[in-house]
This record gives structure tokens, sequence and C-alpha cells, in this order.
């Protein structure tokens, strides 16, 4: 599983890890669940470590609904070298629920 980039995975415990990389970065990711009476708040807050290791917070997962009522999940990160949009879905040859693709859009 090692090998594994550009994926979320949602926990048991309701945290969700994961990594997002591309030619100029390579993050590892954490989130916590987030909760707020703010209908356009995030479900998740998105968390990395800087060099020094210290937490930053960069971002947030959202849950929305298509027009058949059907839920998906949208991100947007600051990977420090932009803002990265994208869709999470049905990871590429693996057959977990929980483990999701990330797929930019924009």
């Amino acid at each position: 599983m090692t090998d594994l980039v550009n994926f979320i995975r949602f926990n048991e415990d309701k945290t969700l890890s994961g990594n997002i990389a591309s030619l100029t970065y390579d993050i590892d990711i954490f989130g916590e669940e987030f909760q707020s009476t703010n209908a356009k708040a995030p479900v998740y807050r998105l968390f990395a470590r800087t060099p020094r290791g210290r937490r930053v917070e960069i971002g947030g997962v959202w849950k929305k609904q298509n027009q058949s009522g059907g839920d998906y999940f949208t991100l947007a990160v600051n990977t420090g070298h932009g803002t990265l949009n994208a869709n999470l879905g049905r990871y590429p040859g693996q057959d977990e629920n929980e483990l999701m693709a990330v797929i930019p859009w924009g």
C-alpha cells in the first residue's frame, strides 16, 4: 500500500489519511472529522506536517449531493504551489470502499 499516491483513506475512528503528489510536491496528509452548524463547512479538516514536523491546516473535505441525490466528496488543499481542487472516487484496482482516489479538476 505504500506505493499509492493521490488517495484518501477514511478510517474507522472518523479520521482520514492519504497522500497528494505531483512533480512539484508529495504531501502525506491526515484529517479529522469536523462538526459545524454551517451547511457550507467541510466535514473533515485536512492537515500536513511542515519540514520541521509542525502540524498545519492545509484544506478540507466537503460532502455534497449529485443531481440524483447520491453523496460524493470534494476536497480543496493548499499544496504550497497553489490550490488543488478534486473529487474523490473509487481508487483504480482496489476493492476497499474506504479508499478513494483524488481526482483533480479545474
